[in-house]
């Protein structure tokens, strides 16, 4: 533990989220632009979502041993991958309980102070169907696979929560 509080309070670690964030976000631009995958509603949420967590990482990083900054880095990272969580569970449902009385929106609704589909409609625009299953990987659905990323990332975020109270000792004389 006493690593992980260490090591949270590094820019390296709050980097590597980052990385991770930036990964998972090139491969769904991939699989909209290049595979020709279109994003349905859950899937552009669950992209803001993942950006959410991008966000708190960026913050963690401009100053991790600062304990306001980081503790609110930490919090934005949960809040995001709960969100995230979420919508990937009701997108799973979607997808292998389809039911004509829960469906996902037709389209994307952002706030009016921003329209994100409006200002990067490449990015935030959705065109697909939130119930059909267009790729796969190891046997699950990409909305599968994103309840995995979102759950270990609480996972993570847990484990560093618990080692901010694991800092070192103080010695006594």
């Amino acid at each position: 533990m006493q690593f992980l509080n260490t090591f949270s309070k590094s820019q390296l670690s709050w980097l590597l989220l980052l990385i991770f964030i930036v990964f998972f976000e090139a491969c769904a631009l991939f699989f909209q632009h290049v595979m020709k995958l279109d994003p349905c509603v859950m899937c552009i949420y669950e992209r803001v979502a993942m950006m959410g967590i991008g966000f708190a990482a960026l913050l963690g990083m401009i100053a991790p041993q600062n304990a306001v900054i980081r503790w609110t880095g930490l919090a934005g990272w949960g809040y995001s991958a709960y969100q995230g969580l979420a919508l990937a569970n009701e997108h799973v449902g979607y997808q292998f309980n389809p039911s004509p009385f829960a469906t996902c929106d037709l389209f994307v609704t952002f706030p009016e102070w921003a329209p994100l589909n409006q200002w990067v409609p490449w990015m935030f625009e959705a065109t697909g169907d939130c119930s059909k299953v267009v790729w796969s990987f190891l046997g699950q659905s990409m909305p599968q696979w994103l309840v995995i990323i979102f759950a270990a990332n609480l996972v993570v975020l847990a484990l560093i929560v618990i080692a901010q109270f694991f800092g070192k000792k103080k010695e006594r004389f």
